[in-house]
């Protein structure tokens, strides 16, 4: 139950934060995506299934903001955290190499698969304009922030799993 409730806290924390403070932070317009970070960190720490849930509550509340209809972005958050949970097998706390390479290619992906879908199928087809301009400076802040933001993550999910085997071993 307390992972449940702080996984809710954290998504409505970074939701607010990218809504918010990031946005008055805006480089050139662009926003670090703070969903992404969250859906993919909890992706390769936890697992599949977990990346899937928060991928999808992530997108629903970018989808509710924010999105054209009901579903599109938490479709895409829960393949992103679902993609993302299959490497929680090769994943070492203290290595920050790999979560930076997955979330580079999740932000990447998930820019690229929004201008397909939102821009492209709609006849708009200046897709260099897009990626130089929208697509990696988003990227490049998005890893910014994920230094900053990745070891909180961290350090929360480790107490947790400390917290949870301590427990575990009480009713042994």
């Amino acid at each position: 139950m307390l992972r449940k409730i702080t996984v809710f806290l954290f998504i409505i924390i970074c939701f607010i934060l990218q809504c918010s403070v990031f946005s008055v932070l805006a480089l050139a317009g662009i926003i670090p995506n703070l969903m992404i970070i969250l859906t993919s960190s909890f992706g390769f720490m936890r697992g599949e299934r977990e990346g899937l849930l928060i991928g999808f509550f992530c997108g629903l509340l970018s989808d509710i903001f924010f999105g054209g209809f009901l579903g599109f972005y938490a479709l895409l958050l829960m393949y992103i955290g679902y993609l993302n949970g299959k490497f929680s097998g090769i994943f070492y706390p203290e290595d920050i190499k790999l979560p930076i390479a997955l979330i580079i290619i999740s932000d990447l992906s998930y820019g690229i698969i929004c201008y397909v879908l939102l821009f492209m199928l709609r006849g708009r087809f200046q897709f260099p304009f897009y990626f130089m301009h929208v697509i990696l400076p988003e990227t490049l802040y998005t890893i910014l922030a994920t230094i900053f933001i990745y070891p909180i993550i961290l350090k929360v999910n480790t107490k947790l799993e400390d917290w949870e085997k301590r427990r575990a071993q009480k009713f042994v």
